[in-house]
């Protein structure tokens, strides 16, 4: 189940940065509404803004739903292959050190 909705929020998000990327900013409305880019558009001047604008609402909202439900699952979620569950810690054994007197340390 976390792995199916993980496959389908990494194509959601692919497809809403194609959707975003894909979509004109604010100032070029006004020329296609003139006519002058509304000839090469498949869903005419007005119709694509609504389309492209709706469906990157959808997406969005699939986005963030998502995104709850996975960090939702993902807090949750316990790997069976813990490499690091077993850990010890190896005791040392202090060894002492002997220090010959007869060396000076320089001041």
């Amino acid at each position: 189940m976390y792995e199916i909705l993980l496959v389908v929020y990494l194509i959601v998000s692919i497809i809403l940065v194609g959707f975003v990327l894909i979509q004109q900013g604010k100032g070029a409305g006004m020329g296609a509404s003139f006519g002058s880019g509304g000839s090469n558009t498949v869903f005419g001047a007005s119709g694509s803004g609504n389309f492209m604008t709706r469906t990157t609402g959808i997406l969005a909202l699939v986005f963030f739903v998502l995104s709850l439900v996975l960090g939702n699952l993902s807090s949750h979620h316990v790997s069976t292959n813990e490499e690091f569950s077993n850990l010890e810690v190896e005791q040392v054994s202090e060894v002492p050190v002997e220090v010959d007197s007869s060396t000076q340390i320089p001041e």
